[in-house]
């Protein structure tokens, strides 16, 4: 398995293969070992898995290894998967989304990153910079994470929903209560210096 690009006009999960088994089909073979399965869900979404990796890690290295330890992962754990769950894309982006944030927390600096991330056309107030990570530090890790590829990473609502794997509605309702509990973490020093309680 490579990362050479295919075909950029040709989506490779549209193309049949393996005797036009669905993924979940092939996820199965994949549990009993069959490398042709393992063979052919890389064809068909490794493309997919290369293109989200480039926007949260964006050093082609480190892309290639967590694209390629996730289909291994995939392979381990194939006979866990549960179709009544989740479908066999939404289950591998998930996996390898994992790699990917494992990859970043892994990083040195990831204080560096985040500045490379926003890109601030002028130098960050100081107190603003403290008073934003405050912020940050009083949300649950699924909100932080949410807002961190919101925000940070320029996702959408729907991207983060496949990469997740939650409902669209479910990702919708988690991003307004962790801006809600953001903004009053964030209104509160200034309704303390006014004498007032929050």
């Amino acid at each position: 398995m490579t990362s050479s690009d295919p075909d950029p006009h040709l989506d490779p999960a549209d193309v049949p293969g393996e005797g036009g088994l669905s993924d979940e089909a092939l996820i199965v073979r994949m549990a009993s070992r069959d490398e042709d399965a393992l063979r052919e869900l890389h064809r068909r979404h490794a493309r997919l898995l290369y293109a989200l990796g480039q926007r949260m890690l964006r050093q082609p290295d480190d892309v290639d290894c967590c694209v390629q330890d996730a289909f291994v992962n995939a392979w381990n754990h194939a006979a866990r998967f549960d179709p009544s769950r989740a479908r066999a894309r939404t289950w591998l982006v998930s996996i390898a989304h994992n790699r990917f944030l494992q990859q970043l927390r892994d990083r040195p600096d990831p204080a560096l990153e985040l500045e490379d991330w926003d890109q601030p056309t002028r130098d960050p107030d100081p107190a603003d910079r403290l008073m934003a990570e405050r912020a940050m530090t009083t949300l649950d890790d699924t909100q932080r994470e949410l807002i961190e590829l919101a925000y940070f990473r320029g996702y959408s609502h729907s991207e983060l929903s496949a990469m997740t794997g939650l409902p669209l509605g479910t990702v919708k309702s988690r991003m307004r209560a962790a801006l809600d509990r953001m903004r009053t973490t964030l209104s509160r020093p200034r309704l303390e210096k006014g004498g007032e309680t929050p």
